[in-house]
């Protein structure tokens, strides 16, 4: 293992300068994210081995919530403790948050003097990304006729039964359906991670996760409060979704749409600008949460109570990833539960991306144009969403 004496070594303002850099470049989704990591940590200041990498990053795949983010919490708990995760995850995750806050003030502020052409042009570039993220999920978690099933029955009943609570219990039935269908070999041995958390402190974090979990419904159903709400919404999705990056789309959706919290246009609007911003797609929580109407106040709140679930887990799994790792019913369950996630996606590719951007030849040329650029001329997105905006607004 790679430095591991150096352990707890560096303070979590270095820690913090570190990751902020990370955070200002990190371009491309989370899969590019991994490789920014990598290069920086395990090539570069040998932080740990690229066997302890993989499994860090494996850890991260296995549980919900955002994985590169994970990791950086990760990296940051195994160099300065508990500051060191929180300066990890602060670093990388403030300057697209940032961004996206000061998009959605000004979105409410000036939509007025906004083209509405620009706008829609964003929405048209989010099929693009989508149909994207569908497509290279597919090639990798679907590649056999059961995991292809359990993605088409998913994506049939997201559409059928447009609910929250659907899409849960299709998550919970593509699991149990895992662990029937799918038998992966047995794991070579495993280098143990370069982190220590008790078994004890593990068990305490899992515990509030699901504290947390089961208590914010039932606070937000017996003390109605805005905010309260806002909080069970954003950490339930937090908490519910396995994948990563795009694959919160359609839960965000789900919870703020159909409550009249944030309308279409401007979730789509939203959702096409976090492709133009570096750093992890969750952030575009912050977007929604200051498009509710008090601007920084609801984005940091939204932003803080989606990424808590993956503090807790990360903290709580370290101590038990071992045991978790080796066990082949474990991993059946997360090939049906990551089949099930792309079908999601493939669903909300449809509704609400598709429908609510594409409606005209024009549109569907202008999506075409971005599934090409981002696939096949690897443009980076941000270049193809700011050329989106300026196409939709000549073509309005």
């Amino acid at each position: 293992m790679a430095n591991t004496d150096a352990r707890h070594a560096d303070s979590a303002g270095s820690v913090f300068l570190i990751f902020l850099r990370l955070g200002l470049i990190s371009f491309g989704g989370p899969v590019a994210h991994l490789g920014y990591f990598r290069d920086e940590f395990v090539a570069r200041r040998r932080w740990l081995s690229e066997r302890s990498y993989a499994e860090l990053v494996a850890l991260c795949q296995f549980l919900p919530g955002p994985a590169s983010s994970q990791v950086g919490i990760a990296l940051g708990l195994s160099r300065a403790g508990y500051a060191g995760a929180l300066a990890a995850w602060a670093g990388f995750t403030l300057p697209s948050a940032t961004a996206l806050i000061l998009f959605a003030v000004g979105l409410s502020e000036y939509a007025a003097v906004l083209s509405s052409g620009a706008l829609h042009g964003l929405k048209v570039v989010a099929v693009a990304v989508v149909a994207q993220a569908v497509w290279g999920m597919a090639r990798h978690l679907c590649n056999d006729v059961p995991r292809a099933t359990i993605m088409m029955i998913a994506a049939c009943v997201a559409l059928l039964v447009p609910f929250a609570w659907g899409q849960v219990g299709v998550i919970a039935i593509a699991a149990l359906t895992g662990l029937r269908l799918f038998t992966p070999r047995a794991g070579v041995e495993h280098e143990a991670l370069p982190i220590t958390v008790s078994r004890r402190a593990g068990m305490l974090w899992l515990s509030l996760f699901v504290l947390l979990l089961l208590g914010l419904p039932l606070a937000a159903h017996w003390l109605p409060n805005p905010t309260l709400a806002l909080v069970d919404a954003f950490y339930r999705v937090g908490s519910l979704v396995f994948g990563g990056g795009h694959v919160v789309l359609p839960l965000l959706q789900a919870q703020v749409v159909p409550s009249g919290w944030v309308s279409h246009e401007v979730f789509l609007a939203g959702y096409g600008a976090t492709q133009a911003v570096p750093g992890p797609l969750f952030t575009f929580a912050a977007f929604l949460g200051a498009s509710m109407g008090q601007g920084w106040t609801t984005g940091v709140i939204a932003l803080l109570a989606i990424f808590a679930p993956s503090f807790l887990l990360i903290m709580g799994a370290l101590p038990f990833w071992d045991s978790m790792r080796r066990s082949v019913r474990a991993q059946g369950a997360l090939a049906g539960v990551n089949a099930a996630v792309v079908g999601l996606l493939l669903a909300a590719l449809y509704q609400p991306v598709w429908t609510n951007a594409i409606f005209r030849p024009a549109d569907f040329a202008l999506a075409l144009v971005a599934l090409v650029a981002l696939m096949f001329w690897k443009l980076p997105p941000w270049l193809v969403v700011a050329v989106g905006a300026l196409a939709g607004w000549f073509i309005a």
